[in-house]
């Protein structure tokens, strides 16, 4: 399963989850049977290669229509900040699904 996710950084430990508003950098998470394997950054979008399975935003009002015409599962993580905190979150099921 590959997310991504809009941060604030490129520091695994300290960047945070913000709007795609307001990101500067796409990170990628590769989670694979419970356990994170790859963490990448990237500048821009485009940059990324590889089958996205689902994007983390903070909200309901973020510009997500691309993904979701990508056939992206887009999550929203309400309090979740941080990579070990929404990866916990997406792995325990507690991100919700956008509501349109």
């Amino acid at each position: 399963m590959l997310l991504l996710l809009p941060m604030n950084g490129d520091d695994t430990q300290e960047s945070e989850l913000v709007s795609i508003n307001e990101l500067a950098f796409w990170a990628t998470v590769e989670v694979e049977e419970g356990r994170v394997i790859e963490i990448n950054f990237y500048k821009e979008r485009s940059q990324i290669e590889g089958l996205i399975d689902a994007v983390i935003v903070i909200n309901n009002y973020e510009p997500v229509m691309e993904f979701i015409d990508e056939q992206m599962m887009v999550l929203v993580a309400h309090s979740q900040r941080t990579i070990d905190d929404v990866v916990e979150a997406y792995l325990f099921r507690e991100l919700h699904d956008l509501a349109l």
